[in-house]
């Protein structure tokens, strides 16, 4: 075993030997020299999660035992699917099925295919966030998936990533490479749920779309746990491919969440949708970035958010427009709302364009309910509480719709009434 001497308490970790040790190396090295994010750093100035890690835990080396927690109460029932479970990091085969013969699905420490090996830290690269060569240099395991060309899976894949910390802190460090080839389709599923104490997990994703792909992916983040937690996924898409994103996020202590998007091709079509409901002292973080590499591309993204009690909700978007990516349509609006004064958010839309030949839009809103909208519920007989339940679940409801799973849909709008219903 190797380690990693930093003056950083949290960077004392043990190299992991195995097919990835040469990136791991390098992530090692960048996390030597640079670190974890200082309280300055500017992607990360309104989220302190070095300092909140610190206090927290005294190593970010993945442990804890497998856990006895029983997953079935994480599962949703009447969702059909493909179903794989880690439990503290650990890929549990007793609680995962998959039957889907046209889906070729390992763990990524059975991998032994020098062409797999490669791309793993290909499009998550090392050197342009600690947290990600954190998770490069110690992800425990994983999944490789791919999805065969011309075949759409009806199921989708639901990847459970369930943490037990009844028995102390756990730490996990995992990640997924997804291949979708030419004319293929997937829906991918990450659920995240923790019970117990405190939870430091990482996560990340390389996900390739090749041409005419399409690929939808869900996050759910609802722990009921002290959950802190770091994701970041890209995805790589090719000409004439789809993508469609849609991220949950209720429950947590401290939440980042990185979705980059390249469209490195023509007549792309990609869609982000976020929603976050917060209440306590949660702080969620969500940074987006789309860049439009080729011409003839569309990308549209909305993020909402509602903040309660000491929530912090924090957005920040980033659209590139390179010189040859003429013809291209991309718009980003995040809207919030504060349900208390002690809540807050911080939003931070940004375009950056070198191309003279497109359609491009940005913008933020903060603010609290309409007052005459609930003067006229009011009016109409219907209680100031209630009134307040309807105008947030139809602020929520323009992102919910977008999800085309059916049953998804119905559970997500589930949770949120729920969550609605709870605070009034």
């Amino acid at each position: 075993m190797e380690a990693v001497a930093t003056t950083n308490t949290l960077l004392q970790l043990n190299l992991k030997h195995d097919a990835f040790l040469e990136v791991r190396k390098n992530a090692f090295a960048f996390l030597e020299k640079a670190g974890l994010p200082a309280p300055k750093a500017e992607e990360y100035k309104f989220t302190p999660i070095t300092r909140v890690l610190e206090k927290n835990f005294s190593s970010l080396q993945p442990e804890g035992n497998t856990g006895k927690i029983n997953v079935s109460q994480f599962i949703i029932d009447a969702l059909q699917a493909e179903r794989i479970v880690f439990v503290n990091g650990v890929f549990d085969a007793s609680l995962s099925s998959v039957s889907a013969e046209t889906i070729h699905i390992q763990t990524l420490s059975s991998v032994q295919d020098k062409n797999i090996i490669s791309k793993v830290g290909s499009l998550a690269k090392s050197n342009t966030d600690s947290f990600v060569a954190l998770n490069t240099a110690t992800f425990q395991d994983g999944l490789f998936i791919e999805v065969k060309a011309n075949h759409k899976i009806e199921k989708p894949i639901i990847i459970h990533h369930v943490a037990d910390a009844s028995s102390g802190k756990v730490v996990t460090a995992t990640r997924n490479l997804i291949w979708v080839d030419e004319n293929a389709s997937v829906t991918v599923i990450e659920k995240y749920d923790a019970v117990g104490g405190a939870v430091f997990s990482s996560h990340v994703n390389e996900v390739f779309v090749a041409k005419q792909g399409s690929f939808t992916y869900k996050l759910i983040q609802n722990d009921i746990g002290e959950r802190y937690q770091f994701t970041h996924t890209v995805i790589h898409q090719q000409n004439t491919s789809h993508v469609n994103c849609f991220a949950l996020c209720l429950n947590g202590k401290l939440i980042r969440n990185n979705l980059h998007l390249l469209l490195d091709g023509e007549h792309i079509d990609s869609h982000m949708y976020g929603l976050y409901l917060l209440n306590n002292d949660t702080l969620a973080d969500n940074h987006t970035v789309v860049d439009h590499m080729k011409p003839n591309s569309i990308s549209n993204e909305l993020y909402k958010g509602v903040m309660d009690g000491n929530a912090k909700g924090v957005f920040n978007g980033k659209i590139f427009v390179r010189q040859d990516a003429q013809k291209t349509n991309a718009f980003q609006s995040n809207r919030n709302i504060l349900l208390s004064d002690t809540a807050g958010v911080n939003t931070k839309p940004q375009l950056e364009i070198w191309a003279d030949d497109v359609k491009c839009s940005h913008g933020c809103t903060s603010g609290q309910l309409d007052e005459e909208a609930l003067f006229y519920l009011q009016a109409r007989g219907i209680s100031k509480a209630s009134a307040k339940a309807l105008l947030l679940y139809a602020f929520a409801g323009e992102v919910i719709e977008k999800i085309e799973n059916e049953t998804i849909r119905k559970y997500i709008d589930g949770l949120v009434a729920e969550r609605l219903n709870q605070h009034f």
